[in-house]
This record gives structure tokens, C-alpha cells and sequence, in this order.
């Protein structure tokens, strides 16, 4: 993609900004134009947060919430029966990357349209690798493997600019290891990631 607009939904305590912050911050490190900023709202512990992100090869002079994402990052799958969670997004082609460890039909989205759906256990690879079930850098990993919007090396190197010392290298190996599970579900499948769901080890 020459640009893309990402809209993250979540709850508040889960890092739904610090997530937008961490892929504008990748951008900027493969020397593209991004921004991230939240929505204006409620960012009570447990409320529903949405952040957005945009990257681009040029300057980017919009400043309006992402109304059209060409990709969705759900941090909480209680979220995804909340009436317009799937507003504007661009399809065919648009991405839906859902932290959740069950398959679409579980969740109750199995007739969902899209064609580039993937769920990962982010808050179990944070669990094992942070210690904390906090889904954000882990979903990063994931996003890069799922679009190859970014690479990951980028991702890593933006974990380790928010979080510092130990705490960013969990941060990372999270990321790592979701970005290694959607991988090597890709390439099972001929890299036709449609409604994928994988599962930690």
C-alpha cells in the first residue's frame, strides 16, 4: 500500500493509543510520513477507547478520525458486536486483525464478509512473554505479518522506544511471536490469509 488508514478499537488500560503511537513510530523509522491520535471520549478504565493511525509514502495533511479504515485492529473481542465497529471499512481487501484466542464462528462473526480476517491469542502471548494481559505490542507483530505493511524489525524497534530495558524486550518477544504464528499460517495456506485463526502453542 502507497498509504493506510488503521482505526484500533479496545478498552480503556489496554494500550488502544500507545498501540497507534508504537506503528506511527515504525513508520517514521522506514522514513514514511504517519501520525496517531485518539478519538475524543471516555477513557475510563474498561470504557471503549478507539485510536487511529495513518502511514503514507507522502505527507499527510488530513487530520479527521480514520472514517475508512483499510484495516482494524480489535484489542478486546467484546467489542465486536458494538454497532459500527465495521463502519467504513474498505473492502474487498480491508484487514480485521482480532485479539482472540477462539475462530470467527465462536465468536459469533462466522458469516462476516471480509476477506482478510485473522484472529491471534495476543492477550495469551502477552501473558506468557510480558506477564500482563496487555494485547497491544503483541497485535503490532501480528499487523505486520498480516499486511506487510511493516516490517518487523521496525515494529521491535518501536517497541523498544516506548518501553524501555526488560519490559520492551517482552514487549517484543510478544510481538515476535505473533508475527511468527501468522506467518507461518500464511505460507501454510499459500498466503491467502481469509478468516484465519491460529492458536499459541
Amino acid at each position: 500500500m502507497g498509504s493506510v488508514q488503521i482505526r484500533i478499537h479496545g478498552r480503556g488500560g489496554q494500550g488502544v493509543v500507545s498501540a497507534a503511537e508504537m506503528l506511527s513510530t515504525a513508520a517514521f523509522l522506514e522514513g514514511r510520513y504517519a501520525q496517531a491520535f485518539p478519538s475524543f471520549g471516555s477513557e475510563r478504565m474498561g470504557a471503549p477507547v478507539m485510536a487511529f493511525c495513518r502511514i503514507s509514502d507522502r505527507p499527510i495533511r488530513l487530520r479527521e478520525p480514520v472514517a475508512e479504515p483499510d484495516a482494524l485492529i480489535i484489542q478486546d473481542p467484546t467489542l465486536l458486536h458494538q454497532s459500527g465497529l465495521f463502519d467504513g471499512l474498505q473492502l474487498p481487501g480491508g484487514y480485521v486483525l482480532i485479539n482472540s484466542a477462539r475462530n470467527l464462528d465462536e465468536l459469533g462473526i462466522g458469516s462476516y464478509v471480509g476477506d482478510h480476517v485473522v484472529t491471534v491469542p495476543a492477550t495469551e502471548l502477552a501473558l506468557r512473554h510480558v506477564g500482563r494481559p496487555l494485547p497491544n505490542s503483541t497485535l503490532l507483530g501480528a499487523f505486520a505479518a498480516m499486511t506487510g505493511e511493516l516490517r518487523l524489525e521496525s515494529v521491535l524497534a518501536a517497541i523498544h522506544q516506548k518501553f524501555a530495558g526488560k519490559i520492551g524486550e517482552a514487549n517484543a518477544a510478544a510481538a515476535q511471536a505473533a508475527y511468527e504464528l501468522i506467518s507461518h499460517e500464511l505460507i501454510s495456506r499459500s498466503q491467502t490469509p481469509e478468516k484465519i485463526h491460529v492458536e499459541a502453542d
